[in-house]
């Protein structure tokens, strides 16, 4: 394969398509992903290839290796060492958990930087990790795919800035289409000349140039890049944000318009505090501000969601067969937990299969919610029983799910806290319940409610003690009992049957 020419006349070697294949087998079942960034330096390990991995191990080293680099053209010597420093160590922590060898990409820094070969060859020669240098429409390919990987139904454009670059990517069906690249990247954008007006057309023409390449009809964009994920951040602080997960997080035009505005009018070292955010990648907020407005302006998206997987995700999707590609994200991860925590495996597609009768006609989009919360309703049983249900909404809330909306973690959360507790009163969680209509929280109750008595009704399978038929026209929830169902629904049980038929507004009634 031909190498491919950067702006600074050199050649680097595109990443070669499905070269995960070629990792030992050994090192599926764990994959080690280094991500050599022009401000972070990232090791990933994923527990497996799955449709939804595991995050078996996260750690980040913001070494500045593309600070300065656009006025010297060379990587930043104190980020080299820390670099170095950072790559040795994700070696030796990679042998310690068996996964060797890793897979390492580096992008904008390593691509245009003059001694980015000399770094290549060090790592390489003083750790072992051989470093894939790619080029930026590949860096934009690979990001787009993270997207996917976490929303199969993307549809719109992927914008993942860097330190010294920014590129774009159109996802639809599934699919990566148009690509560009830019030198957007805060780092650059710091040596620009001219002030604030020569910066703010800078910034413009470029972004008009990226235009003609990928086109402006995209309805929403999707954010990848540690930048937007700060500006995310402090959006949620403006906005007083009940949740702080910012995978999956939707901003309005208005909304960045106001956040930006609220960033320039604070000092930076407050926000900072405010939000936890590392004064390196503080540093660089008021310039990605520039350009996320510029973005919006350009592009005129009606959403802006935030991404937390990126090129690292594009990688693992990558080695993801079709098949494997079209499996619902939540419904693996929701499996995988019940595997590895429920006390019955396999009791939730029972428990699913139970109580569809009260649940007829469900959209696809509430059906898989449906399913998610009975493959999850035994997951916590280790807590306390105090804090169970507490524990079942921080869980879901909190959890690595991908294709989960905010406001449907809160509805899987407070159907997991009913399935413990029946009255939310006074629920240290409350304030999230705001992310969701009196509808969605009646109908969060009724599913947890149902959980709570399909789970106490039958060990095995609910399906061997009684069938539920919903008699919508006489307003009656009815439990035909089998033999053994009339052995099983004791005092405790009836009692909860009641609470799901009081919960739907409806009279209970029990047929031998």
């Amino acid at each position: 394969m031909n190498g491919v020419r950067t702006s600074t006349g050199k050649t680097v070697e595109p990443l070669k398509d499905g070269f995960l294949e070629k990792l030992p087998k050994r090192a599926l079942s764990r994959v080690g992903i280094v991500d050599v960034g022009s401000n972070s330096i990232r090791l990933v390990v994923f527990d497996g290839a799955a449709r939804s991995p595991a995050y078996f191990y996260n750690e980040k080293v913001m070494a500045g290796l593309g600070q300065d680099m656009a006025t010297t053209g060379r990587l930043n010597p104190a980020g080299v060492e820390r670099g170095f420093d950072a790559m040795r160590r994700f070696a030796a922590l990679a042998k310690g958990m068996d996964i060797e060898p890793l897979t390492c990409v580096a992008t904008a820094a390593v691509r245009e930087a003059e001694d980015g070969p000399e770094f290549q060859k060090r790592v390489e020669r003083e750790t072992g990790i051989k470093m894939l240098v790619i080029d930026g429409e590949e860096e934009a390919r690979l990001s787009a795919q993270g997207v996917l990987l976490g929303w199969p139904e993307a549809e719109g454009l992927v914008c993942d800035i860097g330190g010294n670059s920014m590129e774009l990517a159109v996802v639809s069906n599934g699919k990566v289409g148009k690509r560009a690249t830019s030198q957007l990247g805060p780092f650059r954008l710091q040596q620009v000349q001219g002030g604030k007006s020569g910066l703010r057309d800078h910034i413009a023409r470029i972004m008009s140039e990226l235009a003609e390449k990928v086109g402006t009809d995209h309805r929403r964009i999707y954010l990848v890049g540690g930048s937007w994920r700060a500006i995310a951040r402090l959006d949620m602080e403006r906005s007083d944000y009940p949740m702080t997960v910012l995978h999956e997080y939707q901003m309005t035009p208005k909304a960045v318009a106001d956040t930006i505005g609220w960033i320039a009018s604070n000092d930076l070292n407050d926000l900072r505090g405010r939000v936890g955010i590392s004064s390196s990648r503080m540093e660089l907020v008021p310039l990605a501000s520039q350009v996320l407005a510029e973005l919006i302006a350009t592009f005129k998206p009606e959403e802006l969601n935030v991404s937390s997987y990126g090129i690292r995700e594009g990688l693992l999707y990558e080695h993801m067969s079709d098949r494997l590609r079209k499996r619902d994200p939540l419904i693996e991860a929701a499996r995988f937990s019940e595997r590895q925590m429920a006390r019955i495996p396999g009791f939730g597609k029972k428990l699913y299969q139970f109580l569809l009768p009260l649940f007829p006609d469900l959209p696809p989009e509430k059906d898989r919610l449906v399913q998610a919360a009975c493959l999850l309703h035994d997951t916590t049983w280790r807590a306390h029983p105090d804090y169970r249900a507490e524990a079942c909404f921080d869980n879901v809330t909190r959890a690595n799910m991908a294709a989960l909306s905010h406001p449907e973690r809160v509805f899987l959360g407070l159907a997991l806290l009913h399935r413990y507790k029946n009255s939310r009163a006074k629920s240290p969680m409350a304030p999230l319940f705001a992310l969701l209509s009196e509808d969605q929280i009646r109908e969060a109750e009724i599913l947890g409610k149902a959980m709570r008595f399909g789970a106490m009704f039958a060990i095995d399978d609910p399906a061997d003690a009684g069938e539920l038929t919903f008699r919508k026209k006489r307003s009656v929830l009815e439990l035909k009992l089998t033999g053994m169902g009339r052995r099983l629904l004791g005092e405790v049980a009836l009692s909860r049957f009641r609470s799901l038929c009081n919960a739907i507004g409806v009279e209970p009634e029990v047929v031998d």
